[in-house]
């Protein structure tokens, strides 16, 4: 079986990381001084955070990088017990060849208890001299302020439509099939600016064909084409609520979707819809309120009916 195109792919060095020129920049300056501080990466899923401190490892420590960092997963490992214990032995243990300090990649670091974190403030301080923690989380605010103050914080962004598109075109040459333009375009909205996302769905659709075009992306990925949000949405605006929900209904058997799925999907298509300011903003405020009713527990076969209605009612409105 092959290597996962995410690994296989995965850059190694930080001049190849792509989309964070900024942060990549500064990472250098660490490499070329041999010395960095506790740093937090926090950023959305997909847009680099691992594999920078992978690349920053790498380029710090050449051969011996896997001696001199561990790679810690909080969400698997998020007790107090992991950070007095496995933490705590690794940041005291001497370090591999040559180098002053070690890394201690925690990954997911939003994870830990308060306890955890409160833990691992005074590890940070007290073994600051043989050891470097990178935390890495999708929410900085979920990070006590003791630990954000003691660490360099950098901010992730989604990567733009450009970089997914010649990353994606990049594998396909290396693989040897085609993609097409308007299979790069699906991909690249439903990745929605997160690489490591992008690459799975690239693969997948792989699998099934050498030539990737839209169709192959959408039927491989069992995901829900924008065309029939648009075509449920036009016809709920034109009154016709049962028709929209027996085109709800044939949406759900075919692609299996949930309903936070379909919301979002519907988010996405009110703001193109050909309905006026005052009606897309009443139409968002319910979209809002049915994904937090499906989210709290409520039944998402009621919640999407209610939310089609209202569509319907706008829709009757408009026209008086």
């Amino acid at each position: 079986m092959h290597t996962v195109w995410v690994e296989k792919y995965r850059p190694r060095k930080l001049s190849d990381v792509i989309g964070q020129k900024a942060i990549v920049e500064r990472l250098k300056s660490y490499v070329r001084t041999k010395s960095m501080p506790h740093m937090l990466f926090a950023g959305p899923a997909g847009c680099g955070k691992t594999t920078c401190a992978i690349a920053l490892a790498r380029e710090l420590y050449g051969d011996e990088w896997h001696g001199n960092m561990i790679e810690l997963n909080a969400s698997d490992e998020r007790g107090i017990d992991i950070v007095r214990g496995k933490i705590k032995d690794f940041a005291r243990a001497a370090t591999i060849g040559q180098d002053d300090f070690k890394i201690i990649f925690l990954d997911e670091a939003d994870s830990l208890t308060n306890d955890a974190q409160a833990a691992l403030r005074r590890t940070m301080e007290r073994y600051t001299q043989t050891c470097r923690f990178i935390l890495s989380c999708n929410y900085s605010s979920k990070i006590i302020e003791p630990i954000q103050s003691r660490c360099a914080v950098f901010r992730f962004k989604p990567l733009t439509e450009a970089d997914v598109k010649a990353y994606q075109t990049r594998i396909a040459s290396a693989e040897g099939f085609e993609v097409k333009q308007d299979g790069l375009d699906a991909i690249t909205a439903l990745a929605a600016g997160d690489l490591r996302k992008a690459t799975n769905i690239l693969q997948v659709a792989a699998s099934t064909s050498k030539i990737i075009d839209q169709d192959a992306v959408y039927d491989s990925t069992e995901s829900i084409r924008p065309s029939e949000v648009d075509d449920l949405l036009t016809i709920a605006l034109k009154g016709n609520f049962t028709a929209a929900r027996s085109k709800l209904d044939e949406l759900i058997v075919r692609h299996g979707l949930s309903g936070e799925e379909i919301v979002h999907g519907i988010h996405k298509a009110v703001f193109d819809l050909p309905v006026s300011e005052d009606s897309k903003i009443r139409l968002i405020d319910r979209v809002g309120e049915a994904e937090f009713r499906i989210v709290s527990g409520s039944s998402e076969r009621i919640q999407l009916e209610a939310l089609l209605a209202h569509f319907a009612n706008e829709g009757r409105s408009s026209k008086r």
